[in-house]
C-alpha cells in the first residue's frame, strides 16, 4: 500500500455515504453522482459532488497526521528559539473549518481560491464544500516553460497573502492548480496567533513568509530547476527573506511530500543575494 494511503487512512463507506446523503439533502436532490478523487492527500478523502462542488472527508487520523504536520512546520520555528506559528487543530470539524476560513480570507484580498460553501460535521467527520474548479491542471502536470512563466506570479500571490498577513502554510506543487492560465491555492492552513510574551507579532509573521517561501521554492525545484525557482523567488522578496527561506530548507526537506535538491537551491540563493549585496556597495 502506498505509504501516504496508509498514513491517510480510509473512511468506511457506510460513513461516505451518510456525508452524501447529508449533502443531498441539504442541497435539495433527489439524487446525486459522486466521482472519487484519487489525489496526492493524505489530509482527506476527497470527492466530487454531479461535477460541481468538491468535497473534502476529514477523518480524525486526517487531523491527528494534520497535528503531526504542523509540529513539523513549528519545529523549525522552535529550534531557532521561536514560537511555532502555525495552528494546531483538534477535532476533523475543526481542521476544515479553519480551511474554510483560510480560504476566505485569501479571496477577500485578491488571490485566487476555490469559492467556499459551507463546513459540516457528519458522524463525527468534518465536511469542507467549496466550488469545483472543472479542468484544473496541477503546477506538477504542466510542462517546464509553462511552470517557468507561472512562477513570478506565484511568488506574486504568497506576497499578497503576506502583505496582508496571512500565510499558506502548506504550499505544495498540487496546492496550486491552474485553470484557462489562472492560479488558484487550495489546502491552505491558519497562522497562531502568537504569544506576545515569546514572540512579538512581526517574527511570527516574519517565520511563517519565510516559510512559505521555502516551501514554494522545494515545489518548484524539480520542476523547474533551482535557478529559475530562486530568480522567480526574488522577483517579489527582498535578499532578507531569501536567506530567510534558505534556513527553513532542511526543515522543509524532512516533510516526505518534498522532494527537491536542497544544496542547489542554497547555493543560488547564496549566488544571488551576493549579487545583491555587490550591487548594493
Amino acid at each position: 500500500m502506498d505509504f501516504r494511503r496508509l498514513v491517510r487512512g480510509s473512511v468506511a463507506w457506510p460513513r461516505l455515504e451518510a456525508v452524501v446523503r447529508e449533502l443531498l439533502d441539504r442541497y435539495d436532490r433527489a439524487a446525486g453522482h459522486v466521482r472519487f478523487i484519487e489525489a496526492d492527500n493524505w489530509l482527506s478523502t476527497p470527492f466530487v459532488l454531479d461535477g460541481e462542488l468538491f468535497v473534502k472527508v476529514v477523518s480524525r487520523q486526517n487531523s491527528v497526521v494534520h497535528a503531526v504536520l504542523t509540529t513539523g512546520r513549528n519545529l523549525g520555528a522552535v529550534s531557532s528559539g521561536e514560537e511555532g506559528f502555525f495552528e494546531h487543530v483538534s477535532t476533523p470539524y475543526e481542521m476544515a473549518q479553519r480551511e474554510f476560513e483560510a480560504t476566505e480570507r485569501m479571496r477577500a484580498v485578491g488571490v485566487n481560491a476555490p469559492e467556499p460553501v459551507e463546513v459540516i460535521e457528519v458522524d463525527g467527520l468534518g465536511v469542507l464544500v467549496t466550488e469545483y474548479l472543472d479542468g484544473f491542471e496541477p503546477i506538477d502536470a504542466l510542462d517546464a516553460e509553462t511552470v517557468a512563466d507561472l512562477a513570478p506570479g506565484l511568488f506574486a500571490d504568497l506576497a499578497t497573502l503576506h502583505e496582508h498577513e496571512l500565510a499558506h502554510g502548506d504550499l505544495r506543487a498540487e496546492n496550486v492548480l491552474v485553470v484557462d492560465g489562472e492560479r488558484y491555492f487550495v489546502d491552505a492552513t491558519s497562522l497562531r496567533e502568537p504569544d506576545p510574551e515569546f514572540v512579538s507579532h512581526t517574527d511570527a509573521r516574519e517565520a511563517a513568509r519565510q516559510y512559505d517561501v521555502a516551501c514554494a521554492l522545494s515545489a518548484l525545484e524539480p520542476l523547474v530547476g533551482a535557478r529559475t525557482a530562486v530568480d522567480a523567488a526574488a522577483s517579489a522578496y527582498p535578499p532578507a527573506d531569501l536567506l530567510g527561506a534558505r534556513e527553513y530548507l532542511g526543515f522543509v526537506a524532512v516533510r516526505p511530500d518534498h522532494d527537491f535538491d536542497g544544496p542547489a537551491l542554497r547555493g543560488e540563493i547564496d549566488e544571488r543575494v551576493g549579487a545583491a549585496d555587490d550591487l548594493s556597495q
